[in-house]
């Protein structure tokens, strides 16, 4: 009951943000609710609204709202599935948009498995993210991965539904200075 209550209140978060008067809004909760295959979508920098919800083109948020931050994959798998490829595909043509972006693709995955194999596993997620990117035309110098196999979970919780939210791939923009 109490995981039902907070997986509803999280998926309205990316809502909240819409009135929120924050600078900043939090990555992880709006990636998740928008990501590939998962509910949620994304919101438009118009539905924002005012001067405070005015997106930086080419920062992380812009990504995250805009594009999508994550794909997901299936258990024990790297394999990109038709929704994982539409966000990379947007993700791709924002790239292009935004040349001087750099990346870093972050594999991760559930909480099954051994370190050692999660952390294997978590590289092969990134690195078919990077390999797509690249077949899409993104310069392989702009993309770096990283695996954090089982380290970093997006939902603490040992079901399905969190299961399903921890193997992801994640797009970080690289800040530079």
């Amino acid at each position: 009951m109490i995981r039902r209550t907070v997986l509803s209140l999280l998926s309205l978060l990316p809502l909240a943000a819409c009135s929120s008067n924050s600078d900043s809004a939090s990555g992880s909760a709006t990636g998740a609710a928008g990501g590939a295959g998962m509910p949620g979508g994304t919101v438009s920098s118009a539905e924002l609204g005012g001067p405070r919800g005015t997106i930086v083109p080419g920062s992380q948020q812009d990504l995250e709202i805009n594009v999508g931050d994550r794909v997901f994959f299936a258990f024990d798998s790297a394999a990109l599935d038709d929704a994982a490829r539409q966000t990379l595909e947007r993700q791709a043509a924002w790239l292009k948009q935004y040349p001087a972006v750099s990346v870093t693709i972050e594999g991760h995955c559930d909480e099954r498995g051994t370190r050692e194999y999660n952390l294997a596993l978590g590289e092969r997620r990134a690195q078919a993210v990077k390999n797509y990117l690249v077949a899409l035309g993104i310069s392989p110098d702009r993309i770096r991965t990283i695996s954090y196999g089982k380290e970093r979970p997006a939902d603490p919780g040992h079901d399905e539904t969190a299961w399903a939210l921890n193997r992801r791939a994640v797009t970080v923009v690289n800040v530079s200075g």
